[in-house]
């Protein structure tokens, strides 16, 4: 038996297979692709996404191969300068393809003591008070004592568990491919400016070795997605929208996408979990999807540990679904209002200059910026100090910085006094004596995944608030 199986190989599932690991847990992913996709669905990291990869120190690797861009445009292509006084120290978008991103996360949860199985199909489960079962495409059986979903939009797991997946179904279809084009890149260019103008889901993006990345609206809604576009299906539709089809061929992948918005009725199961995809589906307007993922995954890893070590607080696992699953429903809410703002409809259009307009104004272009990076999200902790709930940006400290303090996945007590303890918790928290100019409290406790369960400076009640989070205190 292993602590946990993870069904999905993508970054939901590697990320947590990783935070899992940090806490000794024994993880094993099950991947029914025996080769990694060559698709390339996501594009980038967003600002909290990026703070997640600097909290574990894999943020230099992501930096390496990527590329910075700023933080405006991204609410339904509506282009404005990037926000001042943003709430963090990653104030841009890392370019960096999913292809790549998936490599770099597999490669960190190797390191860190995951065992990764490709051509490994989950077809059954079967739960009891000890664990799970499940049952794979040739016929062999694993058991568990957790068993997480991240196995994508039409997940098993989330089918074998019978969990709804209500909502609304695809609209309008878009066609992805990477193919080579025959035509020069100013043509190429002066086309896609030329119809961008007014068709914002048609792009052209070149890459290396000659190759680009095309995405242009089908013609309608397929009735099986998971039958690839044809070459000739792609051309028709370049044809039909850009006027030209730019020579294209030699593709190297061809892929379709929807616009259907769905949220699982519950995340968890017993003794399994949904994560990612698993539990939610939505447009890829903003390009918030893969980043949800992962802070779907920074939130469990830690609670999902904690019930497995034995101190887990009573609730601390069932505070995943309660935290995240309303940010996934804001998430579709704001990709919902996105895809409506991109449509040719003339009201829509009309909207949609008239929230041109509204982001000149610096507090909205922020709120909605805020919204795309997930760096405003703030769990209801109860009532208290402002950053209750909030995560900490990653703030400068007299010896460094403070994520710098946060690789081992522990909690953390920031004491500007000096004159706390975490006695009785020093197995699972931190305590950092240090001072900062951006941090305007005495001293704060960080969770794992970085959000701020308590501010102040009175010992008695900062043990009164450890065990909500930490558990019981050890003698």
């Amino acid at each position: 038996m292993v602590d946990v199986i993870i069904a999905g190989s993508g970054p939901t599932g590697l990320m947590l297979a990783a935070e899992l690991r940090l806490h000794g847990v024994r993880t094993l992913i099950l991947e029914k692709d025996a080769e990694p996709t060559k698709i390339v669905r996501a594009l980038g990291l967003h600002a909290r996404s990026i703070e997640v990869m600097a909290q574990r120190g894999l943020l230099e690797r992501f930096l390496a191969l990527g590329t910075r861009y700023p933080l405006g445009g991204f609410f339904a292509g509506i282009r404005k300068p990037q926000p001042e006084r943003l709430d963090t120290a990653h104030g841009y978008v890392l370019g960096i393809q999913q292809t790549v991103s998936d490599r770099l996360l597999a490669e960190h949860a190797v390191e860190v003591g995951v065992e990764i199985r490709r051509g490994c199909e989950l077809v059954g489960l079967d739960q009891d008070d000890a664990g799970v079962t499940v049952e794979l495409a040739d016929g062999s059986r694993l058991r568990a004592r957790y068993l997480v979903g991240c196995d994508g939009g039409r997940s098993t797991v989330r089918k074998l568990l019978g969990i709804d997946f209500p909502g609304e179904p695809s609209r309008v279809e878009t066609l992805l491919a990477e193919v080579a084009l025959t035509e020069e890149f100013d043509t190429i260019n002066a086309v896609m400016t030329e119809v961008r103008k007014t068709q914002l889901r048609f792009g052209v993006m070149p890459l290396e070795g000659g190759m680009y990345r095309v995405g242009v609206p089908a013609a309608g809604v397929a009735e099986d997605r998971t039958v690839a576009p044809t070459l000739d299906e792609l051309k028709q539709q370049l044809l039909e929208v850009a006027g030209t089809d730019f020579g294209a061929h030699s593709p190297r992948w061809l892929s379709r996408f929807g616009d259907a918005t769905r949220l699982a009725e519950r995340y968890r199961g017993g003794r399994v979990l949904l994560a990612g995809d698993a539990a939610h589906i939505h447009p890829p307007t903003g390009g918030q999807g893969l980043n949800l993922g992962i802070q779907d995954a920074f939130n469990l890893g830690w609670k999902l540990a904690a019930a497995i070590d034995g101190w887990a607080p009573e609730g601390l696992l069932d505070s995943y679904e309660s935290e995240r699953r309303p940010v996934a429903a804001g998430v579709l809410e704001n990709t919902r209002a996105q895809m409506q703002l991109m449509s040719l409809d003339p009201g829509a259009q009309a909207v949609r200059r008239l929230v041109a307009e509204l982001m000149d104004f610096e507090d909205v272009n922020r709120f909605l910026t805020e919204k795309i990076t997930a760096t405003a999200i703030r769990y209801d902790f109860g009532e208290g100090h402002e950053l209750l709930g909030k995560r900490l940006r990653d703030i400068g400290l007299k010896r460094g910085r403070l994520y710098d303090m946060t690789h081992r996945g522990r909690g953390l007590l920031l004491d500007q006094t000096g004159q706390l303890s975490v006695t009785g918790w020093a197995d699972r928290v931190d305590h950092v004596a240090d001072v900062s100019e951006e941090l305007d409290a005495p001293a704060v406790l960080l969770r794992p995944d970085g959000h701020v369960a308590w501010v102040g400076d009175d010992q008695q009640d900062l043990l009164e608030h450890l065990p909500t989070w930490f558990g019981a205190a050890v003698a």
